[in-house]
């Protein structure tokens, strides 16, 4: 590939991270902008970029199907009906409220996808937070913050952990026994920030909670119909891929959703018109881009170059490296969307492994489904930890905090690159430098 190429692919991808860091441009332009570019530079053509888009088809599969079915039953109150329950078995009271959105989430994301958990619980609390009297931005924050660690307690709960997972053919169980005690440490990491990062909520206090609205639900029949619906989807996300014709959880998404357009049109609720207008485009649009950026990283050779700048600077040190791993991937994690980063540097770290002599050319292989040598495993669960825990440094970092940002958008308030920056930053700091210390601990000592 010629050099041009590959430094035009490295200018574009940092001059869109810088403008969305100064949010000078929408971060939907942005990306946008920057893969076309690309396309008009004949970096790529546009079917390699619309390929690069196809290769992660389950990830905008997924978000497409749950926006949609969320929206489906908007008209029924549902969630502005769970939101004043919530307050009030928080009995009104702000330290009860962000314990229990730890509680909630937590559980949920150790079974679903984070980006998944975000879409179906954020939508209570903007009008959860207005019946309290405060800023709902804070506490979506926060969902993202847990979520993000939560999808370390099991291998489904986060993309990138599910992809690191795969490439080193580790089992569900096995997972469980080796790293599911570091999502605990990361959740508790987060948990221990409340009475700080969240001072002003933590202290929130509302006396009179018969003053609060009760809203009504709205069409009880059609609600219990979708209610077959959200459960039919939430078992076949568990049980999906595990079945003789596995499904997967896009796949399952959009049929709920086609399923939640069938009950909107013929119950007369809404319009397909008006659910399909109301779909977070900009937040799809973001991701497809992003694919595109870094397959012309991929495309031009940047990434590859950068597996021997590892093996020149790491050689067979596999303390040194996984620290190393630990915190640069977390560090590129959180301007980079975790989930695009990790396709990329999971192939990365396998050519390094085999340039230095530490595990054999077999694994280079798409179809590999051997066992790697354990004593590398160290660099990858390092990984893992890094892509996943990184993603709540900033804004960009995971898909969960793009989709909390759309929805936040939706109700009225931005989340500003800077306002993320000031709970992200230190939560990421401290759970990076704990994990490193598990990762020392568990499997290097």
């Amino acid at each position: 590939m010629e050099n041009w190429q590959a430094l035009l692919s490295v200018i574009v991808f940092i001059s869109v991270i810088f403008l969305i860091m100064t949010e000078w441009v929408h971060l939907t332009i942005a990306a946008l902008l920057g893969a076309l570019i690309l396309v008009f530079t004949n970096v790529m053509t546009l079917q390699e970029a619309v390929a690069y888009i196809g290769n992660s088809h389950g990830t905008l599969g997924l978000f497409f199907g749950v926006m949609v079915l969320v929206r489906a039953f908007e008209p029924t109150k549902i969630f502005d009906y769970l939101a004043t329950q919530i307050v009030i078995l928080a009995k009104g009271d702000g330290k009860r409220l962000l314990l229990g959105i730890v509680g909630i989430v937590t559980p949920i994301c150790a079974v679903l996808p984070n980006a998944t958990t975000v879409m179906l619980l954020a939508p209570l609390i903007p009008p959860m937070a207005q019946e309290i009297g405060i800023n709902f931005v804070p506490l979506l924050i926060l969902m993202v913050l847990i979520a993000n660690s939560a999808g370390l307690l099991t291998l489904v709960g986060d993309p990138a952990t599910f992809i690191v997972g795969d490439a080193i053919n580790i089992s569900f169980i096995d997972y469980l026994g080796r790293l599911s005690l570091g999502g605990v440490i990361a959740i508790v990491t987060v948990t221990a920030t409340l009475p700080f990062l969240f001072r002003k909520i933590w202290h929130t206090k509302l006396e009179n909670l018969e003053e609060l609205p009760h809203p009504q639900i709205n069409h009880p029949r059609v609600l219990s119909l979708g209610a077959v619906i959200v459960a039919f989807v939430l078992l076949f996300f568990v049980i999906g891929e595990s079945l003789p014709i596995p499904i997967s959880p896009a796949a399952v998404a959009l049929l709920g959703a086609a399923l939640a357009l069938l009950l909107s049109h013929q119950s007369k609720i809404d319009t397909v018109n008006n659910i399909l207008r109301d779909v977070d485009w900009s937040t799809l649009i973001f991701f497809m881009s992003i694919f595109v950026l870094i397959g012309g990283l991929e495309k031009t050779g940047v990434i590859n170059s950068l597996s021997g700048v590892l093996a020149a600077i790491l050689g067979k040190n596999i303390i040194l490296g996984s620290l190393v791993l630990l915190f640069l991937v977390g560090i590129l994690s959180s301007v980079v969307p975790n989930i695009p980063l990790v396709v990329a540097m999971v192939p990365l770290l396998k050519q390094y492994l085999v340039t230095v002599g530490l595990a054999p050319t077999e694994v280079l292989a798409q179809d590999f489904s051997g066992q790697f040598p354990p004593e590398v495993l160290p660099l990858f669960y390092a990984m893992m930890f890094g892509a996943t825990l990184g993603g709540n440094g900033t804004l960009v970092g995971a898909s969960s905090n793009i989709v909390a940002a759309g929805i936040s958008e939706q109700h009225g308030r931005r989340i500003s690159f800077k306002t993320f920056l000031h709970y992200g930053v230190p939560v990421t700091i401290l759970q990076l430098v704990t994990s490193a210390l598990y990762v020392l601990v568990r499997f290097l000592i």
